[in-house]
């Protein structure tokens, strides 16, 4: 079957029509189907249900065990059952089915086992052409007082698209404040006040480096329809990625909001760890990568 790139050619990262859960047979496959039908509601979205591996009468039963348990009614969700590199099958079949937002689980720390879900999810994450949801966590409590974060670099022209993504998702899952997150990291900055021998004039330079830094995120975020969501900004200083993931496993954040990575490259970004890296090498809470195709 021949996929049709135009149609997903400048398709908007929101709102997620149709959504798709990559489903391994492990412990976590009822959470993580759970939660995925619970974000399919509330975004009013299309319910794709993938499974890469040997179809079997044991998992059949299994699976229909686990729909009945989570009042998923068979005819009300797609169900795809396939064969082929795991990674490769699940990416293909979201082109095909124009997948806005793809959930697998996650595990916060690769094991020396590497699970199945571990390793395979951070593989999609780098390699999806739509937005990823990485659980780590299920829901627990009110979404209203869930703590969400959004990586909300003001130097990258994918950063509003994913504002303004994580702000309909925090809509639809009932959160009513966010945290607003710009990165900086200025080498030239710490050169200049490692070379200053005066007090007060070290104190000016950072007082007006994140004055301006500050302004570049407001700027930023004043572009978008916040609506009655509380939004909190914040500025933060450190390597990009390695910073935020810093911050949020701080503030015990339930959400992470992220560009999605940079397909082309620099020749430097293939020898030094790119900003996801250092996210997807110990995910601090569940992760949403936004996959704006700008």
């Amino acid at each position: 079957m021949e996929f049709d790139l135009n149609k997903l050619k400048k398709r908007p990262s929101y709102p997620f029509e149709t959504i798709a859960a990559g489903l391994s047979f492990s412990p976590r496959m009822e959470a993580v189907l759970a939660e995925a039908k619970k974000i399919a509601d509330v975004c009013n979205s299309k319910l794709v249900l993938i499974h890469v591996g040997e179809k079997t009468k044991e998992k059949e039963k299994l699976f229909d065990d686990i729909l009945f348990r989570n009042n998923i009614e068979e005819k009300k969700v797609k169900i795809i059952w396939a064969e082929g590199d795991v990674v490769d099958t699940i990416l293909k079949l979201c082109k095909l089915n124009i997948v806005d937002l793809l959930i697998v689980g996650a595990l916060e720390k690769e094991s020396i086992l590497k699970f199945y879900l571990g390793s395979v999810a951070r593989t999609i994450s780098r390699k999806a052409k739509c937005s990823v949801l990485l659980l780590t966590h299920t829901s627990k409590g009110e979404n209203a007082k869930k703590k969400v974060i959004v990586n909300a670099g003001a130097d990258h022209p994918k950063t509003i698209h994913s504002i303004n993504t994580a702000l309909y998702f925090a809509r639809r899952i009932g959160v009513k404040e966010i945290t607003m997150v710009h990165e900086v990291h200025s080498p030239t900055l710490s050169m200049a006040i490692s070379e200053s021998s005066s007090a007060p004039e070290v104190t000016k330079m950072k007082k007006e480096f994140t004055e301006e830094e500050s302004g570049k995120l407001h700027a930023l975020i004043a572009k978008c329809d916040t609506g009655d969501l509380k939004i909190n900004e914040k500025v933060i200083k450190g390597k990009p990625g390695f910073a935020i993931r810093q911050y949020a496993e701080t503030k015990k954040a339930d959400l992470l909001v992220i560009n999605s990575p940079d397909t082309h490259l620099t020749f430097l970004d293939r020898i030094f760890a790119h900003d996801i890296e250092f996210i997807l090498a110990d995910v601090p809470c569940n992760l949403l990568i936004v996959h704006s195709r700008v």
